[in-house]
């Protein structure tokens, strides 16, 4: 087992109505006592505790905090939270399901480890699923529509330019989807969305945090395409939104 990390606290997401509990870093049950006492409890809110305890827990799959490989255990991470494993345990379950960790009985669950690979072949699948929808929506979508959707390509420039992982990855998702959303079509948006979240995850053997650099290109790239849809620029956009969805 590796041994325990320094602690870390996992930022707001954005936007969102209240900031995600902070984390401790650890691995694995045999690292809980030491991940559990790195740093003061976090105040969990009782009428989400399940929801806030998720949405810490993916902040911390993108930032790199919940490391690839390393186990870590619902007791201890309950401990850390000052809640039940319950919670725990369930928010795991769920991302579980969404095949970021997996169960290792009597344990606790391992983050997946990915390869380049597999972020090519979600890029790709993004790309056949958001692309057709973005292009179509530049003839049929009026200016003033786009326009309303600034703020969300503004909020990405933000986190990135602070270097705000967890708040960046938020904000990218919420500009895709607000764009999406605009085809009427909710399971479009629900999928997309899903594959979105799981092409954030980082890479094992990669540095977890993207160079600040690579997040503003992303973010002027949101700023870019706004324009190229509300002037019904189809070439523009098109070339934008393949140069978004790298590898495919």
């Amino acid at each position: 087992m590796p041994g325990t990390r320094e602690p870390f606290t996992t930022p707001a997401p954005a936007p969102a109505p209240a900031p995600a509990p902070s984390l401790g870093a650890g691995a694995g049950a045999g690292a809980g006592s030491a991940f559990a006492s790195a740093a003061p409890r976090p105040v969990i809110q009782r009428s989400s505790v399940r929801g806030q305890v998720l949405d810490a827990l993916r902040s911390a799959l993108v930032t790199g905090d919940l490391a690839p490989g390393e186990v870590y255990s619902a007791p201890a991470l309950g401990e850390r939270f000052g809640v039940s494993a319950t919670p725990v345990r369930e928010a795991m379950q769920q991302l579980a399901n969404e095949g970021a960790v997996e169960v290792v009985p009597n344990r606790g669950f391992r983050v997946i480890r990915r390869g380049a690979r597999e972020l090519a072949e979600l890029a790709e699948i993004r790309a056949l699923v958001e692309m057709p929808v973005m292009l179509r929506l530049t003839r049929t979508v009026a200016a003033p529509c786009w326009a309303e959707l600034r703020p969300l390509a503004e909020a990405t420039v933000t986190a990135a330019a602070t270097g705000d992982h967890a708040r960046y990855a938020e904000s990218d998702r919420a500009f895709h989807a607000a764009v999406l959303a605009l085809s009427g079509n909710r399971q479009l948006v629900h999928l997309a969305d899903d594959l979105h979240r799981r092409a954030q995850w980082p890479l094992a053997g990669a540095p977890a945090r993207r160079p600040r650099t690579d997040l503003l290109a992303d973010a002027a790239q949101h700023t870019a395409l706004l324009d190229a849809l509300a002037a019904q620029d189809l070439p523009t956009a098109q070339s934008l939104i393949r140069n978004h969805f790298p590898g495919a």
